[in-house]
């Protein structure tokens, strides 16, 4: 495989991210004049996104163990299949469930098929620039916010929402699929070669098993934990504080264009120091930003506060895909990274909740700020056990 056309499949790898991501959280656009035209409840509506985010982290491990074994093309290409079709269906849904079941669901499980496999297979295509790599197809997930969803807000303005979803399910199609043709499943045999340390037919049962995973899924997981409850709440936060509400929807545009800012850095970075080494000072960098989160009152504060943990989730979460192929060969990295996103998709479920819950009970976010931070420090405690990478067989069974 040339080393060209490993630069095109990144490029088709961010597009297919970028329409993918773009495509499903543009739900939030669609909430008030959903609301307004059916009279279904927000909170209903809201309700959906729970049904899809778990829907696209328990597929992503069933995704990801089909892609080592039939290749990354088939499955992003079902996947995309999925969202286009989840979508054009939820656009007729006549009722609160046809729809949750149809875009929660549906769009759910077709998403798992694109972010996790291909964040997997980026990390294969290269031994050099691997971070770099893995970091652009994510960004495609920090770009969507800036272009899939103003464009769908301004469609909204002019058409119904279901005229409007339609119209991004066929944009979907027709973007995705031809993108998705360009996959090619990455030569394992040369990519382990230079990886002493590996066998090329290493199981997935093994791998999940292997202590390096251990550590790996423990430090993803409470890294999600750590970020998943105070971006969620940080709008509300603002408000509680005085901040004017467009000023605190602001403050999450900031955040998420930091993000994709930050993908780019830590990934340049990772290839230069080391992505454990980056791995490690970002996970200890959103800790430390959660934490002073509440001491924050000024909306000035809340932009340098949001710009950086911007930075820091954003450029951390790619870099797990490029840490993970340090540990494990490329033939079983869609099941691995696949296992991963299950396992991170119940904190980003979790943390959410238990900030509602803290809200209610103290009439006060700061514990919610003050326990991420302890769980961010956790991550980092044990990002650290990560074992130098293996000069000579499998990674070690636990």
């Amino acid at each position: 495989m040339s080393n060209a056309y490993r630069w095109l499949m990144v490029a088709a790898g961010a597009l297919i991210t970028c329409m993918a991501l773009g495509a499903e959280f543009s739900l939030a656009v669609y909430l008030q004049p959903m609301s307004e035209a059916t009279g279904w409840s927000r909170a209903g509506i809201s309700g959906t996104m729970t049904f899809d985010f778990l829907a696209m982290g328990f597929s992503a491990f069933g995704w990801g163990s089909l892609s080592d074994r039939i290749g990354l093309r088939p499955v992003a290409l079902c996947g995309a299949v999925l969202i286009g079709a989840g979508q054009l269906i939820a656009a007729q849904a006549q009722s609160l469930l046809a729809f949750q079941l149809c875009y929660g669901l549906v769009v759910g499980i077709g998403t798992g098929a694109i972010y996790a496999p291909l964040i997997a297979a980026s990390a294969s295509w290269f031994e050099h620039r691997r971070g770099l790599a893995v970091s652009l197809v994510s960004a495609g997930m920090g770009v969507a916010p800036m272009t899939i969803s103003p464009i769908v807000r301004w469609l909204v303005t002019y058409h119904d929402w279901r005229w409007t979803m339609t119209a991004v399910a066929l944009a979907a199609w027709a973007v995705m699929i031809p993108a998705a043709l360009v996959l090619r499943r990455a030569d394992a045999a040369a990519n382990d070669a230079p990886s002493a340390g590996m066998r090329e037919r290493a199981s997935l049962s093994g791998a999940l098993r292997s202590f390096p995973f251990l550590v790996f899924a423990g430090t993803f997981f409470l890294c999600c934990g750590a970020h998943a409850g105070p971006i969620f709440h940080t709008m509300s936060y603002a408000l509680a504080c005085g901040i004017a509400p467009m000023s605190a929807v602001s403050i999450y545009s900031l955040e998420g264009l930091a993000g994709l800012a930050g993908r780019l850095l830590f990934g340049l970075m990772a290839d230069r120091f080391g992505v454990k080494r980056i791995l490690v000072g970002g996970l200890f960098l959103q800790a430390v930003v959660i934490g002073l989160y509440v001491h924050a009152r000024q909306l000035e504060e809340f932009y340098v506060l949001a710009a950086v943990l911007g930075m820091a989730y954003g450029g951390v979460m790619p870099l797990y895909a490029a840490l993970a192929r340090d540990y494990f060969p490329a033939s079983v990295m869609g099941g691995v990274m696949g296992a991963a996103a299950m396992v991170s998709s119940l904190a980003m479920a979790l943390g959410p909740l238990i900030g509602g819950w803290v809200f209610d009970r103290y009439g006060d976010y700061g514990w919610l700020y003050a326990g991420s931070c302890a769980v961010g420090l956790g991550a980092v405690a044990i990002s650290l056990a990560f074992p130098p990478v293996a000069t000579t067989g499998e990674p070690q069974v636990a």
